[in-house]
């Protein structure tokens, strides 16, 4: 067990409009989407999760009712994934000392990726941990909620990642041999790439 209270913070609000269909709710080695993200966390001992809801939020509410996870709901998602970021953040367990970000069309992150980054915090003060894969960083960082009142007052372009890079000195690139990390579900033509790498644990 990690001695941190260490949260998920999951990011289920958006259109997926490049997809065409609802990216959370779409099938992948029996599954949904956003139930392998779930079972991802539970496989690490993360149980506080919290899910932001806004497109089809009526859709989504019976997978985590049924799983015992709690939401909350951005009512501005069409503001884009900022605004998801700040409704969530406002609402995670006052004891939480980190939380991973992870959007909801990057399902096929691995068990060992999430404990690399739980283990190498412990031993750091560090503000942001982020996965890289062939030197590229990828989801979910491991954010100090430290950074919650400037993620809440930040009103400038460019959003999460415009912020994360002020805090670059503070940050931790950590390898970890998983592509998952870079593979998002943004369009038809990534979903099909997804279905052929998706295995199910066995």
């Amino acid at each position: 067990m990690h001695e941190e209270k260490i949260a998920a913070l999951i990011l289920a609000a958006g259109r997926s409009s490049r997809m065409g269909a609802f990216k959370p709710l779409m099938p992948l080695g029996g599954q949904t989407v956003l139930e392998i993200l779930i079972n991802l966390y539970r496989s690490v001992e993360i149980s506080d999760m919290l899910v932001v809801l806004g497109h089809q939020a009526a859709d989504v509410r019976p997978i985590l009712e049924a799983q015992g996870i709690p939401w909350t709901i951005n009512e501005q998602y069409d503001q884009g994934m900022f605004s998801s970021i700040q409704a969530g953040v406002k609402n995670l367990h006052p004891d939480c000392k980190a939380f991973f970000l992870h959007p909801a069309d990057i399902p096929l992150v691995r068990p060992e990726t999430i404990n690399r980054l739980m283990n190498i915090r412990g031993g750091e003060t560090t503000s942001i941990c982020y996965p890289c894969h062939e030197g590229r960083r990828g989801h979910p960082p491991l954010i100090s909620t430290a950074l919650i009142p400037a993620v809440l007052a930040f009103d400038e372009p460019g959003g999460m990642r415009a912020l994360l890079s002020r805090y670059n000195g503070e940050a931790l690139n950590i390898d970890c041999h998983d592509p998952g990390i870079l593979m998002d579900i943004d369009a038809p033509e990534h979903y099909e790439k997804a279905l052929i790498s998706f295995s199910p644990a066995k």
